[in-house]
């Protein structure tokens, strides 16, 4: 039940069920849940903010371009309330794909492989939302899944690095995969490409994003100098996708500076600039759902709309982005760091919100003034320049191997380990450069 031999079985398997799946393959990562959280309230925004037949053809007419849609083991049926936000807690994986979807300007790849994968937690009382990012180089065990015709399965494989799951199965692998690794149940998973990264970008006016020095790299075409950067299009995608340039060049030095483009992100689509614009708005929607492929639980947009409406008023602070605990193997990845991820998802099943005890991570540091305020239309200024030291979002209370028991009460917050890296989406980080 281990690597290749397995591999190849269930290849065999696959190719006497149907046709295979087609195989791309590599390069990096970096778009998701921007795009969950932009479609969520651009669909929403469009609602509230137009008149209701502007909204009406908005809705009819991003729904006629959705994708191709995948079918989950675990998906819900029951029926999404038609007005309202969506009852109760949910989960949805998002799924970065560097295929390029067939652009040849990306490269001819010989697998399509997740280089992004992240899970988004919202609480059954919509005041807690988690973004979790797993490393693309983590090892983990991978469950036997059905291959995408749904005619055979794949066999289980014991140790592999979680971003060969999106070529080995499809969508529907990588999330049965995250759900036994986490132990939470995801009915709601999408598909992005690098396209829909750059269009995406380009739909909600830029990203403003905080670089504490000049960031050049050659690997992804990225070049952008210190201080504030509005970033769309390419340079939008290069600076996701971008390794060599940022922290101590490894993957998880990346999800950090992701953070730091993704909490901008969710400042921005929370402003008033953004949702008082019904162009901006239904060009973030017409976007997401043109270049996500979804999962049939959520190719309805009656079920985007309703996330919309619980994510929409929860304060930036309680927007949590967190990378999943791991450390370092002596075989070229990282593993999940056991104690650490229990009491993460611990805290998730609870749906209690979580408070990061460590720094912002590897690839960024909290921009000077510290954290931005609660006020969705707030940013920072764009003459802030960068902190030259890293100071912790708090004082650390737990060693990095300590679970912390949580603690009781509705509004009750779990500490997470110090070791454990994130930002809030509240907190205004600045990313930092390469350093050897």
């Amino acid at each position: 039940m281990n690597e290749l031999p397995t591999r190849a079985s269930a290849r065999a398997q696959e190719k006497s069920a149907g046709p295979s799946i087609a195989r791309h393959g590599r390069l990096k990562r970096h778009h998701p849940v921007q795009f969950l959280l932009k479609l969520i309230a651009a669909i929403v925004g469009v609602a509230l903010v137009s008149g209701v037949s502007v909204a009406a053809y908005a809705v009819w007419n991003v729904a006629s371009e959705v994708k191709s849609t995948v079918k989950l083991v675990d998906a819900k049926g029951n029926p999404i309330p038609q007005v309202g936000a969506i009852s109760g807690g949910f989960n949805v994986l998002l799924a970065g794909s560097d295929s390029g979807g067939g652009n040849k300007a990306y490269g001819s790849r010989g697998e399509v492989l997740n280089d992004v994968t992240m899970l988004l937690h919202v609480s059954a009382d919509h005041k807690n939302a988690t973004v979790v990012s797993f490393p693309r180089d983590m090892f983990v065990s991978i469950p036997s899944c059905p291959t995408e015709d749904g005619k055979g399965s794949f066999d289980a494989m014991s140790r592999q690095k979680i971003n060969t799951t999106l070529s080995y199965g499809g969508l529907a692998c990588t999330v049965l995969t995250v759900e036994q690794l986490t132990g939470l149940t995801i009915p709601y998973a999408g598909v992005i490409e690098f396209d829909g990264v750059i269009e995406m970008s380009n739909a909600v006016g830029g990203v403003p994003v905080c670089v504490a020095g000049n960031i050049t790299d050659p690997y992804t075409g990225l070049d952008v100098k210190a201080g504030q950067n509005t970033l769309e299009g390419s340079q939008a995608l290069a600076f996701l996708r971008t390794r060599h340039g940022v922290g101590d060049g490894s993957d998880l030095g990346r999800i950090s500076n992701q953070q730091v483009f993704l909490s901008s992100l969710v400042r921005t689509i929370k402003s008033a600039d953004t949702l008082s614009n019904p162009v901006k708005v239904y060009g973030i929607a017409r976007a997401a759902v043109k270049n996500i492929k979804l999962s049939e639980s959520l190719s309805n947009m009656t079920t985007i709309a309703s996330m919309a409406a619980a994510l929409k008023n929860i304060d930036l602070n309680k927007v949590v982005f967190v990378q999943y605990p791991n450390h370092y193997t002596s075989d070229g990845g990282v593993e999940p760091t056991e104690d650490a991820a229990d009491t993460l998802m611990t805290a998730l099943k609870s749906d209690k919100s979580i408070t990061l005890t460590g720094d912002t991570g590897v690839g960024s540091e909290a921009a000077a003034g510290g954290t931005s305020t609660t006020a969705p239309s707030t940013e920072a200024p764009a003459t802030q320049a960068p902190a030259t030291q890293t100071p912790p979002s708090s004082t650390p209370s737990n060693s990095a191997t300590s679970t912390p028991a949580p603690s009781t009460g509705a509004d009750s917050s779990v500490d997470l380990p110090s070791d454990v890296h994130g930002q809030t989406a509240g907190q205004v980080t600045c990313s930092k450069p390469f350093s050897e």
